[in-house]
């Protein structure tokens, strides 16, 4: 029973720090990255459809992401999708494929994408230790039942607490170089 807890905590911790890595690979860094796309979805004949499953998406250029739909019609919802999101982006198209340039970010852009990224890090760090809270609480209610030992409890704990601490330093390794990523010209 202790290790289930043990078990269940780290798979709530790795849940809590691929969220964030997804949260980080959406952020615009100055280059083109497909997965700025993933949020966006299409009405496609009545079902709300992401992008990336509407056609291909390739990056010619560092700066340059090419959407080549397998649907020609879908070219306007498409091109209408992306402008309404938050990527600040306006989509050109031939007819054929849209294309996306991504400009270079200002010096000003680059520090609030910088400070979002903090404060998204910040947010993971905090759940995980609402995790490691959670597994304390779940510790201390087994030893007060009588389902474990006092040694066990603290066994339990340090374990807990070593967890957290391995993922609060992946979450900075993270947090560190997306910032490099960010700010690098």
């Amino acid at each position: 029973m202790p290790m289930e807890l043990i078990d269940e905590t780290k798979e709530r911790m790795t849940k809590t720090l691929n969220v964030l890595k997804a949260e980080l690979s959406s952020l615009r860094a100055g280059r083109a990255n497909a997965q700025v796309l993933d949020r966006i979805a299409v009405d496609y004949y009545g079902t709300m459809t992401p992008i990336n499953q509407l056609g291909n998406i390739s990056t010619p250029e560092p700066r340059m992401l090419i959407i080549s739909l397998w649907d020609a019609k879908m070219i306007p919802a498409v091109e209408k999708a992306i402008q309404k999101s938050d990527l600040g982006i306006n989509p050109a198209n031939d007819g054929k494929v849209i294309r996306l340039i991504f400009p270079e970010l200002t010096e000003e852009r680059r520090k609030d994408l910088v400070k979002t990224v903090r404060k998204k890090g910040e947010e993971s760090k905090v759940a995980i230790r609402n995790v490691r809270r959670d597994l304390n609480d779940q510790i201390k209610k087994q030893k007060k039942d009588g389902e474990i030992t006092e040694d066990d409890q603290k066994r339990l704990e340090e374990k807990g607490q070593k967890m957290t601490d391995e993922f609060i330093k992946d979450i900075d390794a993270i947090l560190q170089a997306k910032e490099k990523e960010i700010l690098s010209v």
